[in-house]
């Protein structure tokens, strides 16, 4: 896919930024490599079992599984992330460009099953004919009789980042086992595994296990993986914790199905943390700032936009778009110095140099500047412009920041108070005014991890000027009381689970079917036939919790509307007269013979104080087409054409 910056004309940056554009901030590449271990415990199949989705494969199986469908994912919905897959514990050895051996290596008993790569077709295609063919798999995956270090496979890891993914800011081990002890009588041995995974963090790499949990037996993390498994990030640790940083353990031996969960719940399009502001000063007073920095929780997510392909070369090329600008009448290449910028105003074109531009978007340098404290209550949900924007401390600028952000969230917290702020994102960005909310931690009970990290949230509010006014409601008919009752009972009965909505149990089907269409067409797949959405209602559960109360509903609606027009028959409520009816044509030529509208002899002083006020738009056609019959202008079009004139006429006036 190609990146939308490719595409931007050299030279055409600009310093305004009247949007953000989020992919232009601290985006991620990530870099995976799964580390699975072999053992005949690994390879034995989980025991019979009665229910119906039993696991049937072995967790070493079961987790190259997982490999290959986050890898079919990635290689289109991120195509500049890595992943690789290291086997250990295995008969044969592998590593980076030598052939499989089984004598005296570097790295013995690890064999590197996919090197650590953006993953192509081929890589794909091979790691699915491994998974699917039980021959294959038997032959290449047999478990060595020597017992591995566990200090050698962390540095194997580490020369495998190093050499490949030296540059990327995030780099992540992923190590599946069912031994939680793999050194119990060498004392010595859990030691160079130690200061081996220590190297591996100090190198900013993150190490995440995913314990296995066998029939009778449990995984202890702290016999040996509380040290090799550390809790923060290396290079943030002030940015949130990973979400996968305690799993809960299964004991009914499918503890493997907690790797499956977390995968599955992996979007097509698997978002990357994004920074959006480094180490920007949150002042709380005067001479009193701390350090923060905000991050994109949410962003939707489309379809990355298709790209032209060049085909007459030795392989297939991306073409570069190119801009070039044209005097219409002479058709002369013009250059960047050449062009100025111009607003209109008046009905004239008002010039503006370059420095007068960035003057005038100048509103000082980027902060975070508390003006005042308000109760929670008084943020209404209407005042919601824009995704909000989560901060977290930093300790770069200002040390001690931490300690003054988690002072402020626990008043705010605890008083149900939020702050007012002043916002100014970068330089040229235009100022905002910000509720400073706090979030609480939020956790799911079940799984025992974090859904949510504490912290503050910016919510943008609106100005003057983006209020919009009221639309006119007119024979307004409120339902009565019985009809409110009874649908009382029907959205009682059609809560959601929890009463909260989860969005990690709805993917986008459009954005999944898109993949979904391009995964098969890329490695040879069966086009599937329809797409797997999450979002279609469950008819047959809804019919059986509210089927005989919507029937009750749709009685007393008809009972209750008899009565209401009974009670309005001639009011003008009823069929011709009321909201819903069709209105009439104007009776100017435009339409049969309906009712035609009144024409509203309107002053100047008049039409000027609706001008001021924008309700221009309000008045009808005749009274448009009066008004600029008065003035001597034209008064034929439609009524938007209408309306800009009359605007026009009192800019230029």
């Amino acid at each position: 896919m190609a990146d939308d910056s490719k595409w931007k004309p050299p030279g055409d940056e600009e310093d305004e930024e009247e949007e953000v554009d989020e992919t232009a901030y601290k985006s991620v590449k990530d870099a995976v490599l799964f580390v699975i271990e072999v053992s005949p415990s690994m390879l034995a199949a989980p025991p019979p079992t009665d229910a119906k989705k039993a696991d049937t494969d072995s967790p070493t199986s079961a987790a190259l599984k997982c490999a290959y469908s986050l890898m079919q994912q990635r290689i289109i919905s991120n195509p500049n992330d890595m992943m690789g897959v290291l086997l250990y514990g295995t008969e044969k050895s592998k590593f980076t460009g030598d052939e499989e051996s089984s004598g005296n290596i570097a790295y013995p008993h690890c064999y590197l099953l996919t090197d650590l790569d953006v993953p192509a077709a081929d890589d794909v295609k091979a790691l699915k004919s491994l998974v699917e063919d039980e021959a294959e798999f038997e032959e290449l995956i047999k478990p060595s009789d020597e017992k591995v270090s566990m200090a050698n496979i962390l540095f194997c890891a580490n020369q495998i980042f190093t050499t490949k993914a030296p540059n990327f800011s995030s780099r992540r081990l992923f190590i599946i086992t069912n031994n939680d002890c793999p050194h119990a009588d060498d004392k010595a041995a859990r030691s160079s595994a130690a200061v081996r995974a220590k190297d591996l963090y100090d190198l900013g790499v993150i190490i995440e296990l995913f314990p296995i949990s066998m029939p009778e037996e449990g995984f202890d993390k702290r016999k040996f993986y509380d040290d090799i498994v550390y809790n923060q990030l290396p290079t943030d640790p002030e940015a949130p914790a990973p979400i996968s940083a305690a799993i809960k353990t299964s004991s009914t031996g499918d503890g493997i199905s907690l790797l499956a969960s977390l995968l599955s719940n992996i979007n097509s399009k698997a978002v990357a943390r994004r920074a959006l502001f480094s180490n920007l000063p949150l002042e709380l007073g005067p001479g009193f700032s701390i350090s923060v920095k905000g991050y994109i929780i949410f962003k939707r997510q489309e379809p990355k936009r298709s790209c032209y392909v060049w085909l007459d070369g030795e392989k297939a090329q991306i073409a570069t778009g190119v801009t070039t600008r044209m005097a219409e009448d002479t058709a002369r290449t013009i250059q960047k110095v050449e062009i100025k910028k111009a607003f209109k105003f008046g009905g004239e074109q008002i010039l503006f140099t370059p420095e007068e531009i960035s003057s005038l978007r100048n509103f000082g340098d980027p902060v975070i500047r508390i003006i005042g404290f308000k109760p929670i209550s008084m943020l209404p949900i209407w005042a919601n412009l824009k995704p909000a924007t989560f901060i977290y401390p930093s300790e770069e600028d200002y040390v001690g920041s931490t300690r003054v952000f988690a002072a402020l969230h626990q008043k705010l917290l605890s008083s149900q108070k939020m702050g007012i702020v002043w916002y100014i994102a970068r330089s040229n960005a235009a100022p905002v005014i910000a509720a400073l909310y706090p979030g609480a931690e939020q956790r799911d009970e079940e799984k025992d991890i974090q859904t949510m990290p504490p912290g503050l949230w910016l919510i943008p509010l609106p100005y003057a000027d983006d209020i919009r006014q009221d639309p006119e409601i007119t024979n307004l008919i409120r339902a009565p009381e019985p009809l409110i009752d009874r649908m009382h009972t029907i959205v009682q009965q059609l809560h959601l689970p929890k009463g909260r909505y989860d969005p990690s149990k709805y993917p986008n089907p459009a954005l999944q079917w898109h993949y979904r269409i391009l995964q098969a067409m890329a490695l040879d797949e069966e086009l599937p036939e329809q797409p797997e959405d999450m979002t279609k209602p469950k008819y047959k559960s809804i019919h059986k919790r509210v089927g005989e109360y919507a029937r009750e509903w749709g009685r007393e609606l008809q009972q209750q509307h008899a009565v209401w027009e009974k009670e309005n028959r001639g009011a003008g409520l009823l069929s011709g007269g009321g909201a819903g009816s069709k209105r009439g044509a104007t009776g100017d030529g435009e339409g049969g013979g309906g009712k035609k509208l009144k024409v509203e002899q309107v002053a100047d002083e008049e039409m000027k104080k609706k001008y001021k006020n924008k309700w221009i738009e309000k008045m009808n056609v005749p009274s448009l087409r009066a008004w600029l019959e008065g003035k001597g202008m034209d008064s034929k079009g439609k009524k938007a054409e209408l309306v800009e004139r009359v605007e026009g006429y009192y800019e230029r006036n």
